[in-house]
Parts: structure tokens; sequence; C-alpha cells
């Protein structure tokens, strides 16, 4: 999450037919589901931006809900009441076309709608999703939990991909995320109470926070481990490796079980 230069937001024009729902491939399906998150600075033409991607995590009674989920940082770093959700409209002939909406990111005293997980650098909240992203958000299901990483074999040079929003960049003038693809550059990886993070190699830019990093068969694993048996969300990119020698370009992925348990604090009654 960081401050740009604003473009000129694109002209609205009339919107004609929705997204599709997820493909089979968790790649097209996390595309649809991610969205950028921005707030504008109130004193320069500049902008905090990060990036966002969307769950379907029914309440405990079935009543279907949509949470967005993003690093905690992102969020706290913009003061205002109001963020901005990057929905995008899909238009005749196959056209789109990128559509903002104010995300009401805090209370009127200030006190933030979202919910951090106590520990880790992750916040989720529910919103009001378009009917075509709310489609698209990802089951909660298809969130990694604390045993995937040894289930699945995943270990040190396996492949994963993520999206987000570098430098506040975007894959057109959309607004679809772009995708990148890293290797596991860490090791041990599990338990995760005692390692709770692991490290990607991947150029990290400011913008890329709160993205979701993930596997599908299109990601290379190491030759004779394990194949999951599905695609899945390993976990949240939430900062770069910055040595007091400077940066390395590595990303630092919280778990997606971190997620889980982020999420099942949105139903938790308030504490005293």
């Amino acid at each position: 999450m960081f401050d740009l230069q604003l473009p000129p937001d694109p002209v609205p024009e009339p919107p004609s037919a929705v997204l599709p729902a997820p493909a089979w491939d968790l790649t097209v399906g996390l595309i649809a589901a991610t969205v950028q998150l921005d707030q504008r600075n109130d004193e320069r033409a500049t902008r905090r931006v990060g990036t966002g991607f969307l769950i379907d995590a029914p309440r405990s009674d079935g009543q279907p809900r949509t949470v967005l989920v993003t690093a905690h940082h992102v969020l706290e770093g913009m003061p205002g009441p109001d963020a901005r959700i990057g929905w995008r409209v899909q238009m005749p002939e196959g056209r789109w076309r990128f559509a903002p909406e104010p995300l009401r990111i805090r209370e009127e005293n200030g006190d933030p709608v979202w919910v951090r997980h106590p520990e880790r650098d992750i916040a989720v909240m529910e919103v009001s999703a378009p009917p075509a992203f709310a489609r698209a958000a990802i089951p909660l299901g298809w969130l990694a939990d604390a045993n995937a990483f040894e289930v699945w074999q995943v270990g040190p040079g396996d492949e994963l991909l993520t999206l987000g929003y570098p430098h506040g960049y975007s894959s057109n003038t959309a607004g679809f995320p772009i995708l990148r693809v890293g290797r596991v550059a860490s090791w041990p990886l599990t338990p995760i109470e005692a390692f709770p993070a692991f490290m990607l190699d991947f150029p990290v830019f400011p913008g890329n926070s709160g993205g979701p990093v993930f596997w599908t068969p299109t990601a290379r694993k190491a030759p004779g481990s394990t194949q999951p048996e599905h695609p899945f969300i390993a976990g949240v990119l939430v900062s770069e490796a910055q040595p007091d020698a400077g940066a390395l370009r590595i990303g630092i992925v919280a778990h997606a079980q971190f997620v889980r348990e982020a999420i099942a604090l949105l139903e938790a009654p308030p504490g005293p």
C-alpha cells in the first residue's frame, strides 16, 4: 500500500452485462474475485493503493455473505472513512469498464469496520458486492487450512501464483489485476504456529499488499511430490522482505489458515 499520482478515471458507460461465474481453474476465478482498493489523499493528487479479494463465506445460520480479504495495513493506512473498491462491469461486445464505488471502512467515530486477525496482518470485512462479484467470490473451502502444506507436500521451489496491483497498475483499463508467479523461498513451512508466514521469490512492489497467493495445476511442483487434489489459496501477500541492506524483492505471505480464523471472528461476540 502506497501513494500514487492519480490518473483520470475512465468515463463511465452504461452497463449491459455481468461478470461470468468463476472458471474451474482458480486462476481465472481469482482474477474475477480480486479488486483494487484505494483512497485519495486529501492534500495532493495521490492515492493509497492495495489489493483485496472476495471469499464466499456463509454465516453460521447459512445466510449468504461475501467477505473482502486484504492486509490489515492496507486499510489501517487509509485514514478517511471511505475507500474505493474497484468493481468491473462487462459492456457490449465483450468490452469492460472500471467502475469503482465507495467502500465504508470506518464508523463515524473512526472505529474500523473491518476485523483484524489478533496476531497477523490480515483484515476481513463483510461487503455488499454487486451480484456478479458475489457469484465470483471464491468458496471458503478453497482456503488452505493449517495442515494443507503437509498433506500436499508444498515445499521450497514449488511455484505459486499471486495477483495484485504493483505500483497501482492493472493489467488493462478495466482494472483487472496483474498475475505474477514465484517460488516458495523458505523452509520450514510448518507448523504454522511456529512459522506463520513464508517467503515467495517474486518481485514485490507497493500495491501488491493484500493480494491472494494460490496454487493451480498451471503452477509447477517439485518432481515426485504430491499433486494437490484441487486448486487452493495458500495465503495473503502481507509485505516485502526489507532488511537494512535494502529490498530483496521477496514477498512475505501469511498462511490462509489465518484468513479462516479472521473470518470466524466476524460473528464473534464483541469484547468487554
